[in-house]
């Protein structure tokens, strides 16, 4: 975002928009009387108690106490932050979201990006019922068992032979062909001073992000060249560490998501969804990352591996345990699925069909912490003291990976029980092993890797580290800009703008999920300066759910009477309290990328925006809580005059993930 939206913005497009349309088009609504209702989408229930009134443009639920406005709707059931959710409504009106000029620097605007890659999916989409050549195309799909349908849902194209064919399309100026170059569709060699497309005689694959916009390209060659399957390579749009292909798809084909399928390239999420199975995703080149599983888990609460039985599935399924680890709350599931040897899930769907594969799943899959104590301990003989002791020795680094919870505390009871060792002094003895690791070595400490995982001679971030499928070999061109670094972003106001050190160092343990006002307390003690644009009074920052607000407040009131505070002498304004270890817990975290001032703005004004709600919302769930039970005909003039006020507001707020 280069500013704040403008709250008058939000307001206009509130009234222009009707969220009876915006509901419906995401679960499907009855009319009843002079509202809507359906099942809430939020919580599983039979009967309908999930209400929308068009005349006060709001949404409720008796079930749940699910409500807001059209806003509010949209980052709830889709999963977006605030900015997204407002860009996403606009962009249905064919408005553009305005944002206000701030002093700092602005970010790049990529919309030209966006638009050029549309334009080559179109084109692509075409050229596969339009060439001379697609015949060839279209019968590897026949023969992989996809129709029409399934393909025109991925966006699936054609990318002829030749090295100018989209070039000649889309290039028709010189800044276009450099804004192709960086979106890397075309290619420019430095050597010859040659221009030419990235992509020939490839079936093509769109990459969607989380709204819907296509951002790169997977080609799959039909002839002889290599590379056999083809990423794009990073951009200012698309950074292949945190994106999934067919997480876009998965999430509309499904309107309640609670479990996502994770399998290895794009066929086979393609083949899943033509058998009825739509929740399947892919990495895109790349091992299952951390940003990768935060990204999962803020849409579903359960995870599942779909990987080859081979050696290069078992380390692909090792990495993406230990990106797992740090992102297993209590509450979240991950599990792993070993296919036969020679099968991958495009071929297993297709030879026993959807019931079958899922069934496969249910009865065969293992849960993280068999997965991982079934690795540790290959090779190892449990019956002896020293075997058991090396099983504690490998498993301690893992286990401490693990937020603080009842998961990680039964993980730790688990291992007391394979080794006989106390589940107090395994705990204290991590923890100590940790800090003295952190004292001697000051980079982050090799974990040990279990010897049923086989050895590879890459680094797991190393590219291709991930292309183990049997018929694929994946790669990516190396970035064609000087700093792909400079691209990264932060995906959201959220814990997947952040990855934790891998570090034992910090100078305490805590949960990989930031509330809102500890995501703007990190920012501020990267650039303390950020307070001195915050305008007094900071009432309308209060946010009592949020349990770093009061800190927050704290910090912008010493900051605005101490403007010249850096991070280490703001710190030590609480140091020896708790607020103190909490400050140095944030920050020990690092950033993806740099924070900025319209980023910590935009914060800010998602806390205002929630403590309005909240304040509005206690009285009015109070007013419901004795109303609820009462039809409009059983109400008095007075309660049927305050329960329409009460709605009024209500139609006002957009209800936030806390």
């Amino acid at each position: 975002m280069s500013g704040r939206i403008p709250q008058h913005f939000i307001d206009d497009l509130l009234s222009r928009i009707d969220i009876v349309d915006v509901v419906d088009s995401r679960i499907k609504l009855k009319k009843t009387g002079r509202n809507y209702s359906a099942c809430c989408p939020f919580h599983k229930e039979k009967t309908p108690s999930f209400t929308v009134s068009p005349d006060k443009q709001f949404y409720y639920c008796f079930g749940c106490g699910a409500s807001g406005n059209a806003v509010g709707f949209v980052i709830d059931h889709d999963h977006l932050d605030f900015p997204t959710a407002v860009d996403s409504l606009a962009g249905q009106l064919g408005l553009e979201v305005p944002h206000e000029q701030t002093h700092k620097r602005r970010g790049p605007d990529n919309s030209e990006l966006y638009e050029l890659m549309d334009k080559a999916v179109k084109l692509y989409t075409q050229q596969l019922r339009q060439h001379k050549q697609s015949p060839k195309a279209i019968n590897y799909l026949k023969q992989r068992g996809l129709d029409g349908t399934t393909c025109d849902a991925f966006g699936i194209g054609f990318a002829p032979p030749g090295w100018d064919n989209l070039q000649k399309e889309l290039a028709t100026s010189p800044e276009k062909e450099k804004k192709l170059i960086t979106a890397g569709i075309l290619v420019h060699n430095e050597d010859s001073d040659r221009i030419y497309d990235r992509f020939r005689d490839r079936i093509m694959f769109p990459i969607r992000d989380s709204r819907g916009r296509y951002i790169a390209f997977g080609g799959r060659v039909l002839g002889d060249e290599k590379p056999k399957y083809l990423n794009s390579p990073e951009s200012p749009i698309f950074h292949k560490g945190k994106e999934l292909y067919g997480l876009y798809e998965a999430r509309q084909a499904n309107r309640n998501l609670s479990r996502i399928i994770v399998v290895e390239g794009y066929m086979d999420v393609v083949a899943l969804t033509q058998q009825g199975i739509s929740n399947s995703v892919a990495t895109l080149g790349t091992a299952t990352t951390i940003d990768h599983m935060q990204r999962l888990f803020k849409v579903v609460s359960e995870v599942v591996f779909c990987f080859d039985g081979d050696d290069a599935g078992r380390r692909a399924a090792w990495r993406a345990l230990e990106s797992t680890l740090p992102n297993m709350e209590d509450g979240r599931q991950a599990r792993f699925m070993f296919l036969p040897q020679g099968e991958d899930p495009d071929s297993m769907v297709r030879q026993a069909g959807s019931e079958q594969f899922l069934a496969l799943i249910k009865d065969q899959a293992l849960s993280l912490d068999n997965f991982l104590f079934k690795q540790l301990e290959d090779g190892l003989d449990l019956n002896t003291m020293d075997g058991r002791a090396r099983l504690a020795k490998l498993a301690g680094p893992y286990l401490q990976k693990l937020p603080e919870g009842l998961f990680h505390q039964l993980l730790i009871k688990k291992l007391s029980d394979i080794t006989g060792l106390d589940s107090q002094y395994l705990s204290t003895h991590f923890e100590e092993e940790a800090a003295d690791i952190a004292k001697s070595e000051p980079k982050t400490p090799q974990l040990l890797a279990p010897a049923s995982v086989p050895a590879q001679q890459h680094q797991y971030d190393d590219i291709p580290a991930y292309n183990y499928h049997p018929e694929a070999d994946y790669s990516d061109y190396q970035p064609h800009h000087q700093d792909e670094q400079s691209y990264s972003q932060p995906s959201s106001k959220s814990q997947g703008s952040y990855k934790p050190k891998q570090s034992a160092s910090s100078p305490s343990r805590m949960k990989t999920r930031l509330s809102t006002s500890g995501y703007a307390i990190r920012q501020l003690l990267c650039n303390p300066e950020f307070a001195i644009d915050v305008q007094k009074p900071f009432d309308k920052l209060t946010l009592k759910s949020d349990t770093d607000n009061a800190l927050l407040l704290d910090l912008l009131k010493t900051l605005k009477e101490q403007p010249t505070l850096n991070t280490g002498t703001l710190i030590a304004q609480w140091y020896g309290t708790d607020n103190g270890k909490r400050l140095e817990a944030l920050a020990a975290l690092e950033l993806t990328t740099e924070p900025n001032i319209t980023e910590f703005q935009e914060t800010l004004d998602e806390i205002r925006f929630r403590a309005e709600q909240n304040s509005q919302q206690t009285d009015l769930q109070s007013l419901l809580s004795t109303l609820q039970n009462k039809s409009p005909s059983q109400m008095n003039e007075e309660e049927r005059r305050l329960f329409t006020q009460s709605m009024a507001l209500l139609s006002s707020q957009t209800k936030t993930d806390n």
